[in-house]
């Protein structure tokens, strides 16, 4: 419990930071906290003077209904909704945290507007056969790498394509993430914002994962395949970071001569979205996705739904029969 009354904003901040650190949020994620907890207070801290006073003087006390609601009006003039509402609900945590603790009495955002943001559309591989086409390209290797590493490349995009896995995921697995017996294996994921999932996975991927890890303990020994060990490691035997990972899979893409049926912005994010896409094609619910993916709403996973009930729409939409009796048919 505080017992400061008059802390000051930058102090907070930093303490507030920490705490979300053992959460074990990615870099970008904690970057992003600061960012926009940084860019608020700023705007507080200036209030329309010329030269603002430094956070480490700005009192906590002073962050009333008010002030938050004419410094987020400030903040969103020249920013897009989605920036305006992700900084919205960092600032609600911050004073979620501040108030459990004891800092202040209340959380003054629920009296500070936020726009409300469609949910992101689903971007997956576009063509029917892609899927399939990236998975054989990738199974060959080619002369022309410096290392190839079938094996292992092929296990990301199983991972990606046949369990949902985001990269953040990918790269928290360890050796003894994938287990169960024989019939009913499974990926045990640690989740975004800690919540872990199970993940069944058909035999056809498991037999994909066991010769990646076959071909690891052939290069590298079987001290590198312990069950403590990350799932993923890069060409030295190390484990496959952030930029490792991208570079992975944009040049299975281009192996695959693929790159233009990538959705710009979703790169191995597509195939995330083409495991829930084709969920939904097949008939799953949106709770069903939900699971698999680690959705924190329903929401979210319905956005599939309605995306494979569009595809549908166009697809009759396009029946040449439709056009022939639209010159036939009464106009209403």
């Amino acid at each position: 419990m505080h017992d400061k009354p008059d802390e000051t904003v930058g102090a907070l901040i930093e303490e507030f930071l920490t705490a979300r650190a053992t959460r074990k949020p990615s870099p970008h994620t904690l970057a992003a906290y600061r960012r926009d907890l940084t860019a608020v207070a700023e705007l507080i801290a200036a209030d329309g003077d010329a030269t603002p006073l430094p956070l480490d003087r700005v009192a906590v006390s002073s962050l009333s209904p008010r002030v938050m609601r004419a410094a987020f009006a400030r903040f969103a003039a020249p920013r897009a909704a989605a920036s305006v509402h992700r900084a919205w609900s960092t600032w609600n945590s911050f004073f979620t945290f501040l108030v459990a603790e004891g800092v202040v009495p209340g959380n003054p955002m629920p009296a500070v507007g936020r726009p409300r943001t469609p949910l992101p559309r689903p971007k997956p591989l576009r063509g029917e056969d892609t899927p399939e086409e990236l998975l054989a390209a990738v199974a060959r290797a080619e002369g022309r790498q410096r290392d190839p590493w079938p094996e292992r490349d092929l296990a990301v995009l199983a991972l990606a394509l046949c369990a949902g896995l985001r990269l953040s995921e990918l790269l928290a697995l360890r050796v003894s993430s994938v287990a169960g017996r024989d019939g009913e294996r499974r990926v045990d994921v640690a989740g975004k914002g800690g919540r872990p999932r199970t993940v069944p996975i058909e035999d056809a991927v498991d037999r994909v994962l066991a010769g990646y890890l076959d071909s690891r303990r052939l290069r590298f020994g079987a001290r590198n395949v312990r069950p403590d060990s990350p799932f993923l490691v890069d060409r030295h035997g190390e484990a496959l970071r952030r930029g490792g990972l991208q570079y992975l899979v944009e040049s299975c893409y281009r192996r695959a001569g693929i790159g233009d049926r990538v959705p710009r912005g979703a790169r191995l994010h597509a195939l995330r979205h083409t495991f829930a896409t084709r969920l939904a094609e097949d008939g799953a619910s949106a709770a069903e996705i939900m699971r698999l993916l680690g959705h924190a709403s329903l929401a979210s996973s319905q956005t599939y739904i309605e995306v494979t009930a569009g595809q549908q729409r166009a697809a009759v939409a396009a029946n040449r029969t439709n056009r022939a009796l639209s010159g036939l048919a009464p106009r209403r």
